[in-house]
């Protein structure tokens, strides 16, 4: 009997080579030349003092408060969606792709113009201080602040937190849930007992789709920090774009690699089915 599949896969590898390039060009040789730069001096010697380079004061300090920001930005996403993708995952909406197209349709606008949008009603005489000066209340002043920066990483990436729970709600036999009530479970045990084990893999899931792109980012720190905060972000941006320092921006570069690593091994441990995707 002939064997059909070795007469599919030159199509199939057809098909597929269009996402290899883009892999290879987009992915693979930017971080070949992450290592390379991160790796060498400007005279082309071997080094690793710019990974080292992470351990000075400066560095030091903005990877401390870069971390510390992503962790109150991740706990407070984790606090906000969990309830909200529990009562949605209960309600008559059970169609996902709806649930999707909600949730995605904000994230439609760039995300520059969403944080600058922030940026005009957080500042001194912007819209919300407008408001409760009506009102004849205190002004906030947040704008410039490491709160003002944990504000737009909670609206930016709330999305990212919910989607995942959701999805592993979903996925939850609600047949487990009838059996646990039928036995006598009050509905504060079911939830601790099966509905928050069960969806323990789209947490996880959920927790490393925000803290990696709070770990990293540089625009809502320069647009609501006032660029008076500091994060790595904020200072690897800088020595590519304005110091000219590729070697020491790469190697601050592979130290956040080393971060997402480790998120990417905890989040496959806990989600091995993969059941905390979205897609």
């Amino acid at each position: 009997m002939i064997n059909n599949s070795n007469h599919k896969r030159p199509g199939a590898f057809l098909i597929g080579s269009p996402y290899l390039i883009w892999v290879v060009i987009f992915i693979v040789v930017p971080l070949i030349m992450i290592f390379y730069y991160g790796m060498i001096d400007r005279n082309g010697n071997f080094t690793l003092d710019n990974i080292f380079a992470i351990a000075s004061p400066v560095h030091a300090k903005a990877l401390r408060l870069a971390i510390q920001l992503a962790v109150i930005a991740t706990v407070i996403c984790l606090l906000l969606a969990y309830p909200l993708a529990y009562i949605l995952s209960q309600t008559s909406i059970n169609r996902y792709g709806f649930v999707v197209f909600l949730f995605i349709l904000p994230m439609w606008m760039n995300f520059l113009l969403r944080t600058l949008a922030w940026q005009t009603l957080l500042e001194k005489t912007g819209v919300i201080n407008n408001i409760l000066a009506f009102l004849r209340l205190p002004p906030l002043n947040i704008i410039n602040t490491p709160a003002a920066i944990v504000f737009g990483m909670v609206y930016n990436f709330l999305p990212f937190m919910v989607l995942p729970i959701y999805n592993s709600l979903l996925k939850i036999d609600k047949n487990v849930i009838n059996a646990a009530r039928d036995l006598g479970a009050n509905g504060f045990k079911v939830l601790q007992k099966i509905i928050f084990p069960l969806s323990l893999p789209g947490i996880i899931s959920g927790i490393t789709m925000v803290f990696i792109p709070a770990l990293t980012t540089f625009v809502i720190s320069n647009l609501l920090g006032g660029s008076k905060i500091l994060l790595i972000g904020n200072v690897i941006e800088e020595e590519f774009t304005h110091a000219g320092n590729w070697h020491l921006g790469s190697g601050l570069s592979i130290v956040l690699m080393l971060f997402i690593i480790v998120n990417m091994i905890a989040s496959s441990i806990f989600d091995k089915n993969g059941e905390g995707n979205i897609l």
